[in-house]
């Protein structure tokens, strides 16, 4: 459910993710959303578009389009990958539930970030998230706005 709530804010839809929680659409059930379920869920068309086309980009992956396999394909890619300084020394002070706790909130500021300079975060490992800047949509200064999602997932600018 976190990896859903922290795509919702990702795509500008953060107040949605009660609905999400409360009906328990966790992150295997998402491509299988129709617009109906979208429209039971009470979401306004706005939104339902809105996230009907986000959820047409999760079907996109560096192997598949659309769940098709796919030529390969050359291109410029960065990838960052960011974790929480300390985790470890941190994790022997903390309650679990604490560290947890502190951890979603690093990897939700960091998702946010990433999202913010169009960066598609590809996996939450651990304490840390991996992103890619120029997949799926490419942009010339890809490893400039990963540098600066990463000042920003810092708290630096």
């Amino acid at each position: 459910m976190r990896k859903v709530a922290a795509w919702l804010d990702a795509i500008g839809l953060a107040k949605y993710q009660t609905v999400f929680a409360v009906n328990e659409i966790d992150w295997s059930l998402l491509p299988k959303l129709t617009e109906a379920d979208l429209k039971e869920l009470g979401l306004p068309l706005g939104p339902r578009k809105k996230l009907l086309q986000a959820l047409a980009e999760l079907a996109v992956t560096p192997d598949r389009i659309a769940g098709k396999p796919r030529d390969a394909e050359r291109r410029q890619l960065t990838v960052m990958f960011c974790d929480l300084v300390g985790s470890t020394a941190l994790s022997q002070g903390k309650d679990p539930e604490d560290l947890r706790a502190i951890i979603r909130s690093f990897q939700d500021t960091a998702a946010g970030a990433i999202a913010g300079y169009e960066g598609h975060v590809a996996k939450f490992l651990g304490d840390g998230v991996l992103a890619y800047f120029g997949w799926p949509h490419a942009h010339e200064d890809d490893a400039e706005r990963a540098v600066r999602a990463g000042l920003a997932a810092a708290g630096i600018v």
